[in-house]
């Protein structure tokens, strides 16, 4: 009788456990969907210093943000900023999006798109996801 109740709270404990497995890799992906749409807001609102919070610290640190750099950005305005298609391989912890932001110079008034691609990695040690791509060029092709 006592083998058995212990085989039942094993039982139990196994299935609640797998259970939770799903939860986790929700909550991971939830994660990411959080961590995308505060980028997007950032970028949207053109609060790139925020953005650069989002910013792999690895490649914040090989590829600093000058403020000269920083300055360049406040001379456009983002009018939108659309995604175009997206993956994510959540046991690998990789997803990548594809965005096009439309972009106006607050000097020129000129009008343009630009497309980019994020590109985010899952730090299991952080329990986050980071962008590895950097700030969009908002000047490629000018």
């Amino acid at each position: 009788m006592r083998r058995l109740s212990q085989f039942a709270t094993l039982a139990a404990l196994a299935f609640l456990l797998l259970l939770a497995g799903p939860a986790v890799a929700a909550s991971k992906m939830d994660k990411l969907q959080a961590n995308q749409y505060a980028w997007s807001g950032a970028i949207r609102w053109g609060d790139f210093e925020g953005a650069l919070s989002l910013i792999d610290p690895a490649h914040r640190e090989a590829n600093p943000v000058s403020d000269l750099e920083l300055k360049r950005y406040e001379q456009v305005q983002i009018t939108s900023y659309r995604e175009r298609g997206s993956t994510a391989d959540k046991k690998g912890g990789v997803a990548m999006r594809d965005v096009e932001i439309g972009v106006v110079n607050r000097h020129t008034q000129a009008e343009r798109t630009v497309r980019y691609r994020e590109e985010w990695r899952w730090d299991e040690e952080d329990k986050n996801w980071w962008l590895t791509t950097g700030l969009p060029n908002l000047w490629d092709g000018e």
